[in-house]
């Protein structure tokens, strides 16, 4: 049997990318017949993501079997919404990924250097399914790669639907209708916890899109693990318009000695060493997440009132001068934000930074809980260190991975669960729920919470070693794709 190869096409943000990278990595563990080739391109203005995906394509000579093309960069439109950024970023690459496709068929037809592997497939970021006609064009098969978790993945399948079949639309539920019932959750979702993408008018027709596009592909690789999340997979696996689904996570990018560690990095670890075991409360809120002034001051006042030790990730909300796509950096100088006399009040007990390795910070002994945005590759990271969470949803599918964690699977506490980032300071969370989120974390059913996630860390590893579930349907994905 010839040598089969796949190419990967993630979403240009780091956050799809890396567990991209990391589904690859196991996939390519499971034969030596298979190979992996990415197509990467940056979003402008975002330069961690320009960053990542250059270190990701020096790294190419590492592995013969895995390689990076770095797509060239696209001139935006100055004037364009961040949702028409994208897209357009997307569709300007399509025919760039063809290249690179017509590349491989050549190498392995003998018309570049011959012998090499056949074109077995695309694999494309849900959120790139605009260019899954690339596949037919080769006549290979496309399948999808969702960085969200099965419950996401669910939830956008049965909206697609009743908008199709029942004209239903998310955007102008009636106030009566308080919840959803979706067939992936036991339990109703509230309002509050749509999806971005399903309560926004301008996201909606977008997803549904996605979600049509979807149906059609081969299969669906999905960053989750069977015995986290059983209930959504078997009731996306009972429904025959869905394609197969293959639960390969977590795949997030765990190691963490490649944390470059500058004078600045290397004291914030200083003054974690000198912390007692699971003392501290780690804040920190992803790419894009932000806050304003008067929020910012009201976390400040909550932590200092909670008494409890923290590390807190601040970072500088981009401002209205500058480009579409901009995202948050770190603050020129953190005594400008925060309340006077904060910083040498907290002088012991606390450390507000800009960006750290969150990864690196939820592996040390003494951080015992993490505020999070609940972001997916987030929640997976804190699962696999086994460090409770309080949620604090910004934007995105986070509301619902919020009320998934919490009330759905009970591995969670809140800061506020309904919250969503607004681009202005109108809805503060204040410091009283601040401190009373913080002291809820660490005193308050902590050790009930803390053996749950010490299970879930513990099958986490063991599904992906050979026997394990993830180990198991990763094997079954590769099968397909070579024979």
């Amino acid at each position: 049997m010839s040598n089969k190869e796949l190419l990967f096409v993630p979403a240009p943000t780091v956050s799809h990318v890396s567990p991209a990278v990391e589904a690859a990595k196991l996939l390519l563990t499971h034969d030596r017949r298979l190979s992996v080739t990415f197509c990467l391109f940056n979003m402008p203005f975002d330069p961690k993501l320009a960053q990542y995906n250059s270190s990701l394509a020096l790294s190419s000579p590492r592995d013969p079997r895995l390689a990076f093309v770095m797509l060239p960069d696209v001139r935006p439109d100055p004037n364009s919404t961040r949702i028409e950024l994208f897209a357009s970023v997307v569709a300007a690459q399509e025919g760039r990924v063809s290249e690179v496709a017509r590349g491989i068929v050549a190498r392995s037809t003998g018309s570049g250097r011959p012998g090499g592997p056949v074109l077995a497939g695309f694999v494309f970021d849900m959120f790139c399914s605009a260019m899954m006609g690339t596949a037919a064009e080769f006549g290979v098969p496309a399948y999808v790669f969702s960085p969200p978790n099965a419950t996401f993945l669910g939830f956008v399948f049965h909206v697609q639907k009743l908008h199709d079949e029942e004209r239903v639309d998310t955007t102008e539920l009636p106030d009566s209708v308080g919840e959803l019932a979706v067939p992936c959750l036991t339990r109703p979702v509230p309002r509050w916890a749509l999806p971005d993408v399903v309560a926004d008018k301008i996201w909606l027709p977008i997803m549904l899109g996605h979600t049509r596009r979807i149906r059609e592909a081969k299969g669906i690789l999905v960053n989750t693990f069977r015995e986290l999340e059983s209930y959504a997979l078997d009731s996306l696996g009972g429904d025959n318009s869905i394609p197969p689904i293959y639960p390969v996570g977590p795949v997030v990018n765990l190691e963490i000695d490649d944390v470059v560690y500058d004078d600045r990095t290397n004291e914030i670890f200083r003054w974690l060493d000198d912390q007692s075991e699971l003392s501290v409360v780690f804040l920190c809120f992803g790419t894009m997440g932000r806050f304003g002034g008067d929020q910012v001051g009201e976390i400040a006042r909550g932590l200092e009132r909670s008494g409890h030790r923290f590390l807190w990730a601040l970072r500088r909300p981009p401002s209205d001068h500058e480009p579409t796509g901009s995202v948050p950096v770190d603050y020129d100088d953190l005594t400008d934000i925060l309340p006077e006399g904060f910083s040498d009040r907290t002088v012991v007990t606390g450390r507000v930074v800009g960006w750290v390795p969150q990864k690196a910070v939820l592996a040390h002994k003494a951080v015992g809980g993490f505020v999070s945005h609940c972001g997916w590759n987030s929640i997976l990271e804190s699962l696999w260190f086994g460090v409770q969470v309080a949620v604090w949803p910004m934007y995105a599918e986070q509301q619902l991975n919020a009320f998934q964690l919490v009330v759905e699977l009970g591995l969670a506490t809140e800061i506020k669960i309904s919250n969503r980032m607004t681009g202005d300071d109108k809805d503060i969370v204040s410091a009283t729920e601040v401190e009373k989120g913080i002291r809820r974390l660490m005193e308050e059913g902590v050790e009930e919470r803390r053996g749950k996630l010490k299970k879930i860390s513990e099958i986490a590893r063991k599904t992906l070693m050979d026997g394990g579930s993830s180990f198991t349907s990763a094997d079954h994905f590769v099968r397909d794709v070579l024979d």
